[in-house]
């Protein structure tokens, strides 16, 4: 995330310290759960320090969340227009991710991220709740998921269960792709989060 991005480290701060109440946890008990420190978790819920993909997904997946509950800001009724220029990037050691759109039908919620990897660089995620896909628009993504690799190129997609560990690495330059995730809906029950 950008350090001067205060809304979604705002939002972030109060979605943490809300599921944690709800799970019932003690800082000391979410550091161990998801291996961040908990001078960091601490600096998370007072919505300072800057958050790292990787941090959003330990928490996710310690947190039992799909990574929308740590994200998710109202949203407007009727038309949604989310400009690229003005669009929140959560970034990682290889991926840029803009969220886009939260959408719930048919007792499931679905995510939609613009992903960029960068060139040269690569993702690795220990896993996350949710089942992952992502559709390539340019360029050629290296994917490992649980010791198995797949290469994609322009409009190849790719399906599995997020709790398993993966990886994407750029393998000619930069890529740009579409990012899924979706949960059942039974997972959420978070109140409305407060206006950035």
């Amino acid at each position: 995330m950008d350090p001067q991005d205060g809304p979604v480290r705002e939002t972030l701060a109060a979605n943490v310290k809300w599921a944690r109440g709800r799970k019932g946890v003690s800082l000391s008990e979410l550091a161990r759960l998801s291996g961040i420190s908990k001078a960091t978790l601490s600096q998370v819920e007072a919505g300072g320090g800057n958050p790292t993909i990787e941090t959003v997904f330990s928490l996710s997946r310690a947190l039992e969340l799909p990574i929308s509950e740590l994200l998710e800001r109202r949203q407007p009724e009727g038309l949604t227009v989310v400009r690229g220029a003005e669009s929140e990037v959560l970034s990682g050691a290889g991926v840029d991710l803009r969220p886009l759109q939260t959408v719930e039908a048919g007792g499931m919620i679905f995510e939609i991220y613009d992903q960029r990897v960068r060139a040269d660089s690569r993702q690795d995620s220990l896993g996350h709740a949710g089942r992952e896909h992502t559709v390539v628009q340019e360029g050629r993504l290296g994917v490992t998921v649980d010791g198995h690799e797949t290469e994609l190129g322009a409009g190849d997609y790719v399906a599995f269960d997020a709790a398993l560990p993966h990886s994407y690495v750029a393998l000619d330059g930069p890529v740009r792709s579409v990012l899924f995730l979706n949960y059942e809906a039974t997972r959420r029950g978070r109140p409305a989060a407060p206006h950035c």
